[in-house]
């Protein structure tokens, strides 16, 4: 269309292209996708991008991004995002990178995380795993042995309560101990 009005403006006919503006692959900056409050859904949600949640939602969530879940949803799911942030509540598991638990974000399941941080006011029912650190130390690995040693102990206490019923539940009394007995009861 250019070309049409060169001519009347004494321009020559040749035709001008602006640069084409590329817009960066990666993660977006805002939602990709949002579940508003006034929505209820159910089954299995998978997303590459960027997630809030308000609403009630059923299923199981897999968000390759980072996930919201608003003050007003209501979701009963596991969650396996890479950050995911909970101002609502989740009956589900939750498992991710960093996961934070706002003032009043609610959780009754397991976390699973690099990284925790809670606000005064979050509720928690479940097990907390923090993953890639390790926990153990040189003396909790000892604390560990003694654990199985105790654990063992105990095992072997009420196997033997059990089998030898008749029997003294431990072998306190030395062999020859018992022979002295016998003798004793023979004279």
């Amino acid at each position: 269309m250019s070309a049409f009005f060169a001519s009347r403006r004494g321009q020559p006919e040749t035709e001008t292209q602006e640069p084409v503006k590329v817009m960066p692959t990666g993660q977006p900056v805002g939602f990709d996708s949002v579940i508003g409050s006034n929505s209820q859904t159910e089954g299995a949600f998978f997303s590459s991008g960027n997630v809030r949640m308000d609403g009630k939602f059923v299923g199981s969530v897999e968000i390759e991004g980072n996930i919201l879940i608003g003050e007003s949803a209501d979701i009963r799911a596991d969650i396996n995002a890479r950050n995911i942030s909970i101002a609502g509540t989740v009956r589900g598991n939750v498992t991710g990178d960093k996961v934070q638990l706002l003032r009043t974000g609610r959780i009754w399941g397991d976390i699973s995380a690099s990284a925790l941080t809670t606000e005064e006011g979050a509720f928690i029912e479940g097990k907390i795993t923090m993953v890639g650190h390790s926990a153990m130390s040189a003396g909790a690995d000892d604390e560990a042995d003694d654990g199985q040693v105790a654990a063992n102990l105990l095992t072997d206490i009420v196997d033997r309560s059990v089998d030898d019923s008749d029997e003294a539940p431990y072998d306190s009394v030395p062999d020859d101990a018992s022979a002295e007995d016998e003798t004793a009861k023979a004279s």
